[in-house]
């Protein structure tokens, strides 16, 4: 399970590990094991990720631009340097009403 983008122990700038593709959500692996992973995300002006309800809380950083987060409905933008926590089992949908970059950590102990 360990299908990693980013070698250990080495120093990286984080905002530097992923590129913008035009027309794309970009992701990029940081560390993934069973109980959990930590993604870097970029995505192009005008792209989303679709509705989805997970069992896990997502912890969200916006490293990079601007991002609007939808729980349950309720919209927020998040600002470089700003994060959220997307509780488990919450309707949510990420968009891009202009370019941003983010981390996305999800812990799966503890909802065994």
């Amino acid at each position: 399970m360990e299908n990693v983008d980013v070698e250990k122990s080495k120093v990286f700038i984080i905002v530097e590990i992923i590129e913008y593709v035009p027309n794309a959500v970009v992701i990029k692996t940081i560390l993934k094991k069973t109980t959990g992973n930590v993604t870097a995300v970029s995505f192009d002006s005008g792209e989303n990720l679709t509705e989805k309800i997970s069992p896990f809380d997502t912890f969200i950083q916006i490293i990079e631009g601007r991002a609007e987060i939808l729980i349950d409905g309720n919209s927020q933008t998040l600002e470089t340097g700003q994060a959220i926590i997307i509780p488990a089992h919450s309707k949510n949908t990420i968009k891009a009403n202009e370019r941003f970059k983010m981390i996305s950590t999800i812990i799966k102990s503890g909802y065994e």
